[in-house]
């Protein structure tokens, strides 16, 4: 057999890997160099500075004759490096946008090399098995008391909320409710939620007032009453950690609201549904086993390469829903022979064997492993509140749940903070996100590195100290 060029050799079969590797020292390379020359948590300059590098380093994307792989890959890894957020850095801190596992960034690599395509068992023999075998682990971690507990890979919450209300609308229902399914939410459910409505046809959310941060149960046991008068089905959507504060509502209270009133209940814990890692902090989730559909996402608090996102149930039933005949993909002959139909396991047809990194990541650093990691973020957020509420320039909006930590300088007003945010920004010095709350506008850290230290807290407030006007 002939060998093939370097740039059209594949990564599979006996020889992909030989012909990887040297592959692997270009971009190693290249992200080493890229970093160094970065610098920092952000490229400096701002969108047209990093635009014009771009441009610069990568034009013409489609010349008549190939600039050769190693230069192409090692220039186009270098600029993506150069010009990337790296949230490695303790300094980047603004969005759910975690540092992966070094670990689970290689399992990717294989998942990528192998290609299986989780549509049809006879494209991914084994990596269907090993999805079945970690889904089913992660939702008994939902739901420790059901027999046969389930879990759906997804994108991420956004995917993960989608079908969840997906299965609430095409849930069996009691022969008198005709209406569409109505849903309520808290105005600080994620935007998932208000956008899954209006994809599927169905009215526009209910959404309660949570001027606290969390959903009123008085308020939810009003608005329910009187939807489960009319004559639609209902779906009461809470939030285990929200995306503005990190915030959990009252789980427990609003579990028995749904069932009183024989809601369907679904709780996004794409944020805080890690802490069932931890046993410091997985009370924090009680009630979390109660709900109908429960979103999961672990390149959040679970140091995963996107995509890492689930749904998970208490029972395979749930997911009924879903099933999908296609001749070519799960004839009906085939799936009665004992070939696993897998196209009901997802919305999307061709997709890649995400579960890998996940599986990888769960053996290897176990349930205490990923608890310790929990632990360690959430405490970091525990200490930057504490340095903020000895500042004297500083204001603390609350003590954090989860590691999202809001604050702002004294007498800071909208444009101030919002001036002060894109200073550090234009200037690759720290990357901070934004909050609105009912008390006004607040910088937003978010801490997802595990490894970060107090000295690293310490510096952020510095910097946001350094570039607020006296």
């Amino acid at each position: 057999m002939s060998v093939a060029p370097a740039g059209t050799a594949l990564a599979g079969g006996t020889d992909g890997p030989r012909a990887l590797r040297p592959f692997l020292d270009t971009v190693l390379d290249a992200l080493t160099t890229g970093a160094q020359d970065r610098c920092g948590p952000l490229p400096p300059g701002g969108p047209d500075t990093v635009a014009r590098a771009v441009r610069d380093a990568c034009l013409p994307l489609l010349p008549e004759e190939g600039a050769g792989p190693h230069t192409a890959l090692r220039a186009l890894v270098h600029t993506l490096a150069t010009g990337a957020a790296d949230p490695a850095d303790p300094h980047c801190a603004a969005h759910l946008h975690c540092p992966p596992l070094a670990l689970a960034t290689a399992a990717d690599l294989a998942a990528g090399a192998l290609n299986p395509s989780m549509d049809s068992w006879d494209q991914a023999p084994a990596a269907s098995e090993l999805e079945a075998l970690t889904t089913r682990a992660l939702a008994a971690l939902v739901y420790p008391a059901a027999t046969a507990p389930d879990a759906l890979v997804t994108t991420g919450g956004t995917e993960s909320n989608q079908l969840a209300v997906l299965l609430a609308r095409e849930a069996p229902r009691p022969a008198h409710p005709a209406g569409p399914l109505r849903i309520v939410c808290g105005a600080n459910a994620h935007h998932s939620i208000h956008r899954a409505a209006w994809l599927l046809g169905l009215p526009e959310p209910l959404t309660l007032p949570t001027p606290d941060g969390t959903l009123d149960p008085t308020a939810v046991h009003t608005c329910l009453t009187e939807l489960t008068a009319s004559a639609g089905p209902v779906l009461l959507t809470a939030t285990a950690g929200t995306t503005d504060a990190g915030a959990i509502d009252p789980l427990p209270a609003l579990a028995d609201l749904a069932e009183q009133h024989g809601a369907r209940f679904h709780v996004d814990a794409a944020y805080g549904g890690p802490l069932l890692f931890s046993d410091a902090h997985r009370s924090a989730l009680t009630g979390l086993d109660r709900a109908h559909t429960v979103t999961l996402d672990l390149h959040k608090l679970g140091w995963q390469p996107v995509a890492a996102g689930l749904l998970a149930v208490p029972a395979p039933a749930t997911l009924t829903p879903l099933a999908h005949r296609a001749d070519y993909l799960n004839a009906d002959d085939d799936t009665e022979a004992g070939l696993p139909d897998l196209l009901g396991r997802s919305l999307r047809t061709t997709r890649r064997p995400d579960i890998l990194k996940i599986a990888v990541t769960l053996k290897a650093l176990g349930r205490q492993g990923l608890g310790d990691l929990v632990d360690r973020t959430l405490a970091a957020a525990r200490i930057l509140a504490d340095l903020i509420e000895d500042h004297p320039d500083y204001e603390l909006h609350s003590r954090p749940t989860l590691t999202t930590v809001l604050f702002r300088p004294h007498g800071a007003d909208d444009t101030t903070l919002a001036a002060i945010r894109r200073s550090l920004l234009a200037e690759g010095h720290a990357v901070l996100g934004r909050a609105t709350t009912p008390s006004g506008l607040w910088l937003k850290a978010t801490l997802l590195n595990p490894h970060t230290q107090p000295g690293d807290l310490a510096t952020l407030l510095k910097l946001v100290e350094g570039h607020t006007p006296r």
